[in-house]
């Protein structure tokens, strides 16, 4: 075979390897596309649109079984592809209890599950601090420091991710309303406190207060500097203004929402200034960095139609929106009634929420289209939005209690077992019975015991992932989740 021949079949085979391995590489790329896009094999071999699940825990590390089984998705804070439909997931580590749950899957779609939290079984308690002298406490949104009160002018500090809580005294100032000075000269608070408000810096707690617990008819707010009570702010003395309701803007209570006289105001702390009105008989009101969302009555606004539907005396109210700082106000829909409404965000989107009577609703701000809604067995008279947006409670001044599922987008209803209670962490709810301390999911689920004996006057948290508080007979006790 001469040279020319030899060369013309090395060139052909070098030309074959480079489509074989082409064609290799296109394929490839092909099947990873199906495989991001949730398609994959299933047992019979057959090409299926699949959904991928991604699962963590507290603690790290816990053991994973789908619908009975273990498979190669052997702990959590991985991910997996399963098939559409319904799925069990269960978790358990050693020393802990267990959790489970049923979910969905959805062809092509991923479901998150990021709040399993698991307790120790064997968990140890002591009493850190005493709280004999303290009428009540207020935890920050970050769960890292409590502000315990008592009947003087001397509160205390603590910090909930100290092990030694580095305790530290308030010590409220002289314009502190309802306070007064005994003939020693001992502080004295005889005032009631109705509400207390964090801001995100964890250092101004916006304050709403009342004469007394049966006397409510004259209320005061103040903007107390947990930190430097020197640059604490008499609201209601500066402005002379009986507000009916305050809310932080921003990070450090720099700017205030107010409800003065049914219209709603922006205070901006540094030059003592209270805006014009933004909006004009206000029933309802809520804010997320700049876009405030609200309800109102139509007759305060100059327009004809909202969303397509015609207004008449079927629809008195509207839901509407602006920025602060524009004023442009973008009515959004007509409702026969005084709407509760609230505002957050989860990833990317930012969404609305609406309470007209029973009926709950949740737009996206972007269209203001509708995506989850359902009819429940009561009027909501609240409506909080979690920390990361996941979780919105519904809830009245009874036992009643709808969480909506951004997730899955989904509205459970269902009740504690008391009405003493609040949101333990971002996802999980207490209540306190005869002294018994219940866990529960955001939807009532996996139901747990932690602890007896419990305060149901003061808050129950937990901090840094490891340690719950809670009052229990004068003391402040911390009781171990995790094994140490």
């Amino acid at each position: 075979m001469d040279l020319e021949q030899r060369a013309r079949r090395q060139s052909r085979r070098v030309i074959i390897s480079e489509i074989l391995m082409v064609v290799a590489v296109i394929i490839t790329v092909i099947i990873l596309a199906l495989v991001v896009s949730g398609y994959w094999l299933n047992s019979d071999f057959k090409v299926e649109r699949q959904g991928l699940l991604q699962i963590s825990s507290i603690p790290t590390g816990a053991s994973v079984e789908v619908d009975g089984a273990s498979s190669w998705l052997q702990s959590t804070n991985t991910s997996k592809v399963l098939a559409t439909g319904e799925h069990t997931v269960k978790l358990s580590k050693d020393g802990y209890d267990s959790w489970s749950r049923t979910i969905d899957i959805k062809e092509g779609l991923l479901y998150r599950i990021h709040y399993p939290r698991l307790f120790a079984e064997n968990r140890s308690k002591e009493p850190v601090f005493t709280t004999v002298n303290n009428t009540s406490a207020t935890v920050s949104p970050s769960r890292t420091l409590m502000l315990l009160t008592t009947n003087t002018t001397t509160w205390t500090l603590l910090n909930l991710e100290n092990e030694k809580l580095d305790p530290r005294t308030v010590e409220l100032p002289a314009d502190f309303p309802f306070t007064s000075r005994t003939q020693d000269g001992a502080g004295v608070f005889n005032g009631k406190i109705l509400s207390e408000q964090w801001a995100r810096d964890n250092e101004h707690i916006l304050i709403e207060l009342a004469q007394s617990e049966e006397d409510a008819s004259v209320k005061k707010w103040y903007l107390l500097n947990v930190k430097s009570p020197e640059y604490s702010i008499d609201l209601t003395k500066i402005f002379n203004t009986d507000f009916a309701a305050v809310s932080i803007i921003d990070h450090s209570a720099s700017n205030l929402l107010v409800v003065s006289g049914g219209n709603l105001h922006r205070i901006d702390i540094s030059s003592r200034q209270m805006s014009a009105v933004l909006v004009s008989n206000i029933q309802s009101f809520d804010h997320y960095d700049s876009t405030v969302v609200f309800s109102a009555p139509v007759s305060d606004m100059n327009i004809a139609e909202i969303s397509g539907r015609a207004l008449d005396a079927t629809t008195p109210y509207f839901i509407g929106t602006f920025r602060l700082g524009d004023g442009n106000v973008k009515p959004l829909c007509a409702t026969a009634a005084p709407a509760r409404v609230a505002i957050g965000r989860f990833y990317d989107d930012v969404f609305i929420v609406s309470a007209e009577g029973s009926s709950a609703k949740i737009y996206k701000k972007a269209d203001f289209s509708e995506f989850i809604s359902g009819e429940l067995s009561f009027s909501p008279e609240h409506i909080k939005v979690g920390s990361d947006g996941e979780f919105i409670s519904l809830y009245s001044d009874g036992s009643k209690l709808a969480t909506v599922d951004m997730e899955a987008q989904s509205i459970s209803e269902w009740s504690p077992s008391s009405v003493a209670g609040d949101w333990l962490d971002g996802s999980m709810y207490y209540s306190v019975a005869d002294g018994v301390l219940s866990v529960y999911d955001f939807d009532g689920l996996n139901a747990r015991t932690l602890a007896s004996n419990v305060s149901a006057h003061f808050p129950v948290t937990i901090s840094a992932d490891k340690w719950l508080y809670f009052i229990s007979d004068g003391s402040l006790m911390r009781e171990w989740l995790v094994e140490h």
